[in-house]
């Protein structure tokens, strides 16, 4: 696939799936300005991106996602393709005293970004007929776990987003899509231990935790010409964890 002359707007790239949709994005021949609140993460994934706008920004801040869209299309002169990446997962029952900070930091982080960016840049996507990409979750799609009300919520709700916008966008030629993706072996997922990881890897029918590449190559296809019928759909990868519920 090639995206030779495409500029590419990919929230949360400094690490993760989101630097590995950025970098994927770069080596298919797209000018790519991706964020993150590092700025030795950002330059470290800049390296790897041939033609680049790395932007610190905090996606909760509507003054920075401004930034966001008028700096990409100043230095770029357009926008074609949004990947709305930036997300957060933070543990709380319904029952926690601080369950209602929790869930309006995950939906402000979550669900207010993605809504509001794609408010921003829908006017100059339209012009280039390009498409939309939002990273949700299967958490979005079933509960795999306690103590994640907010984080659920917020990945459900970005799911229905897509399809509103998608009917919304449709006759204007722009598609919009979610990828929900399962258990991603990243930095973060790293850090809960070899226990959790277990857990995770067990949870699936195919054994195994997909890698960051996996998703941008996903990704990669949604928002090329060969998914040109694809808009308003949910595209689940997670090694079959949805069809194996008793992780046997």
């Amino acid at each position: 696939m090639s995206f030779n002359d495409k500029v590419v707007i990919v929230t949360g790239g400094s690490s993760g799936i989101g630097a590995a949709i950025a970098i994927e994005f770069a080596a298919a021949g797209a000018k790519v300005c991706f964020t993150g609140r590092d700025q030795k993460k950002l330059d470290s994934v800049a390296k790897e991106c041939k033609n680049s706008l790395p932007l610190i920004a905090d996606v909760t801040v509507e003054n920075d996602l401004k930034k966001v869209v008028e700096e990409t299309v100043k230095h770029f002169g357009k926008l074609d393709i949004l990947i709305n990446n930036a997300g957060i997962g933070l543990p709380a029952n319904i029952l926690s005293e601080n369950a209602m900070e929790v869930f309006d930091t995950i939906m402000n982080t979550n669900l207010r970004s993605t809504v509001y960016l794609t408010h921003l840049a829908a006017p100059h996507i339209i012009k280039t007929k390009g498409n939309i990409v939002n990273i949700s979750s299967i958490c979005g799609l079933t509960v795999i776990a306690q103590n994640t009300f907010a984080y659920n919520t917020s990945k459900a709700a970005i799911d229905h987003f897509t399809r509103s916008v998608a009917a919304e966008l449709a006759s204007s030629g722009v598609r919009v899509n979610s990828v929900n993706p399962g258990p991603v072996m990243t930095e973060a997922l790293e850090k809960t231990g070899e226990k959790t990881m277990e857990f995770l890897t067990q949870m699936t029918a195919l054994k195994r935790i997909s890698e960051s590449k996996e998703v941008a190559d996903l990704v990669l296809f949604l928002a090329s010409e060969k998914a040109k019928g694809i808009t308003g759909s949910i595209l689940v990868t997670d090694n079959g964890a949805l069809v194996n519920p008793n992780g046997n």
